[in-house]
């Protein structure tokens, strides 16, 4: 079965979505958000030890909300899970948000990366910057956004080069489009040892990420853990936090164990994944737009795709960030090995 990239390959191939990023280079971090045009079902899956979240609860299966209006993925650490204030503002200006007795309350759940020790200068004064990175990133949101360093991708990083904002998108011969974004911040690597090659190679469509395929021989050094910081494996001081969305009809079940496939592309992408210090979490989130409603079989098409879309976006967006000042790692387009 042969697949295809949406028209951008970006999260927004999927019908109902848009993206917005803000960024502040001087303290090296930055907010997404990505906005639902109408309600959409969601869940979420978390697999990384150490995970920083906000209004994740509503998402579980069993609880009484049945879609969100927004989903922010932040930098910041815990500081950054104010971004989701600066949305709820912005969202609730345009009206947006569920409905209480005439009440409007934007649900935006929130997770958050480690960026606190980039290079970046911290010394914001009392209020971290977050909430007004998120106003705004509500206000950047649309069909096209940059990835790389942008955004929850700004001060990312991995072991041993800078990280990103990442986004893919897959188009399955039903119809159905599947896509993802990552802030990849992971404290493992991307690349196979000390090589330009991504271990998400295989699942790599033409040369979105270089067309540089897996190493041969593969290198001995590719078995070694490599990690950002060896020296300071702090609970909480990594993480890849990701969406991944189809507009497929899905309940909030199905949500979730889209959720819970895409956490495969972690495990293709990023070498050693979902380890304790990292929190790693995915949104997996259903505009339903498609109006396809998925049987068994098309259902194990999807939630195998989401795998493999979510690793190409942690390709995409290692490959995607750039140069700033201050670096404590380089990005991938100066490594030569």
């Amino acid at each position: 079965m042969s697949f295809r990239t949406g028209p951008r390959n970006l999260l927004t191939d999927v019908a109902g979505l848009r993206v917005g990023n803000a960024e502040d280079p001087r303290i090296k971090t930055g907010v997404t958000v990505v906005v639902c045009d109408e309600p959409a079902v969601a869940g979420y899956q978390i697999l990384g030890g150490a995970p920083g979240t906000r209004d994740t609860d509503l998402l579980e299966p069993h609880n009484s909300v049945e879609t969100i209006n927004a989903l922010v993925l932040s930098g910041g650490s815990a500081f950054g899970l104010d971004s989701a204030t600066g949305v709820q503002a912005a969202l609730r200006e345009q009206g947006i948000g569920f409905e209480v007795r005439g009440i409007r309350i934007p649900l935006v759940p929130t997770a958050i990366l480690f960026d606190l020790q980039n290079g970046g200068d911290k010394d914001w004064g009392r209020y971290p910057p977050y909430r007004e990175l998120g106003f705004a990133a509500v206000q950047n949101a649309g069909l096209d956004f940059e990835i790389g360093t942008a955004g929850a991708g700004v001060g990312a990083l991995t072991a041993g080069l800078k990280g990103g904002l990442g986004s893919a998108s897959t188009v399955l011969p039903n119809g159905v489009t599947v896509a993802a974004l990552a802030g990849v911040n992971p404290t493992g690597s991307v690349t196979v040892g000390r090589t330009r090659h991504f271990w998400a190679s295989p699942w790599e469509i033409g040369t979105e990420f270089g067309g540089l395929g897996l190493p041969s021989p593969i290198p001995d050094d590719a078995r070694n853990v490599s990690l950002k910081f060896r020296d300071q494996e702090q609970a909480g001081a990594n993480t890849t936090i990701a969406v991944i969305a189809t507009d497929a009809v899905l309940t909030k079940a199905a949500a979730k164990r889209l959720a819970i496939a895409a956490h495969d592309g972690f495990a293709r992408a990023i070498w050693p994944a979902h380890t304790p210090v990292d929190g790693d979490l995915v949104f997996g989130l259903a505009t339903g737009k498609s109006g396809i409603e998925l049987d068994a079989h098309a259902a194990i098409d999807l939630y195998a795709v989401a795998g493999s879309t979510m690793a190409r976006a942690i390709a995409r967006g290692v490959r995607a960030a750039t140069r700033a000042g201050d670096d404590l790692f380089p990005p991938w387009s100066e490594r030569r090995a």
